[in-house]
């Protein structure tokens, strides 16, 4: 039987565009202390994506 897990990043829409939030703290996603707010949806797409695929590699840099 596969467990089938949810994204640990997902896209929400704000005041300025999009944020990506982590769902494991519900806060947004921080990147050289920068929190991913106010991203054009194209940038939000390609950040969760990179950064779920990361996620799932267990990529070390982002458990925090």
């Amino acid at each position: 039987m596969l467990a089938i897990m949810s994204p640990r990043y997902t896209i929400h829409p704000d005041r300025q565009g999009f944020s990506v939030t982590d769902s494991w703290t519900g806060q947004p996603a921080v990147i050289a202390m920068d929190p991913q707010t106010g991203l054009s949806k194209d940038d939000a797409e390609h950040l969760v994506a990179l950064l779920n695929k990361r996620a799932a590699q267990g990529d070390r840099a982002l458990h925090q």
